[in-house]
């Protein structure tokens, strides 16, 4: 754990669990919310690069910081990553479930394992890490929880049929939960950000990512910086009217 001052900011005193942000967008967020003063516990596959993501905040912002490796589709990992973080940091306000997978196969080529192995990833991996925070914040009755979704939700693309299903899938689960959970003021939400420049998107096949940025409406991919932000709405005191939404920063590649 990498110990600094909490200042001040929109999430000051509060300790946030960001998966899958050794890089891109979970990196993103989870530096943001350091900044605005909230402990960040970031697990990711890469034990190594988690541990030098929490550095890298912990340097940058003053922040206290925690980093283990954790694969969010194994019951086991979840139960001791999460274990780790509440011992290190204190019990968690906000989840964000940003770890995902996106291969790209046709649905004719695909195997079953391909199938399991993104809805394990996905959809199987948002759901053990919200039921690893949901005691703790029912007893509290307090708590944001954010997964991180995708425009292709909405709207499906070819060569993409498991990663669409497993975020759809993330969107119904999303919405259930909120049912769920908001009695105890606890909010839960989506963002669907539409293309992203990432390693992901850059190691996808260059004739999907030229025609699927040709159907983007700004005819770019975005940023990371350009997703952040929606998730520090969503986790600060200003978002607390947000029940159950999807928020869409996707340069209008879907417009609800």
């Amino acid at each position: 754990m990498a110990k600094g001052k909490r200042g001040g900011g929109k999430l000051a005193g509060r300790v946030a669990i960001v998966t899958g942000a050794a890089q891109g967008i979970g990196f993103a967020i989870a530096d943001l919310f350091a900044r605005e003063g909230a402990a960040v516990a970031i697990l990711d596959r890469n034990a190594k690069g988690a541990k030098r993501a929490a550095a890298r905040l912990a340097k940058r912002h003053g922040a206290t910081t925690f980093a283990t490796g954790c694969d969010v589709g194994s019951e086991s990992q979840v139960k001791l990553a999460f274990a780790r973080a509440r011992k290190a940091l204190g019990p968690p306000a906000i989840l964000v479930n940003n770890a995902g997978i996106s291969p790209t196969v046709a649905v004719i080529d695909m195997t079953a394992e391909q199938w399991d192995e993104v809805m394990r990833v996905n959809l199987r991996g948002v759901f053990l890490c919200c039921r690893e925070v949901l005691p703790g914040m029912i007893r509290r009755r307090a708590g944001r929880i954010i997964n991180i979704a995708s425009q292709l939700a909405h709207k499906g693309a070819p060569e993409m049929a498991h990663y669409a299903a497993s975020k759809a899938g993330v969107l119904v689960f999303t919405r259930s939960l909120a049912y769920e959970v908001a009695r105890d003021n606890i909010t839960v939400n989506a963002i669907c950000p539409g293309p992203i420049d990432t390693a992901i998107l850059r190691a996808v096949p260059r004739r999907w990512l030229k025609r699927k940025l040709a159907e983007v409406p700004l005819g770019r991919a975005g940023t990371v910086d350009e997703i952040a932000p929606t998730a520090l709405l969503l986790a600060s005191d200003e978002g607390s009217y947000y029940v159950g939404a999807s928020l869409n920063p996707n340069g209008g590649d879907v417009m609800v």
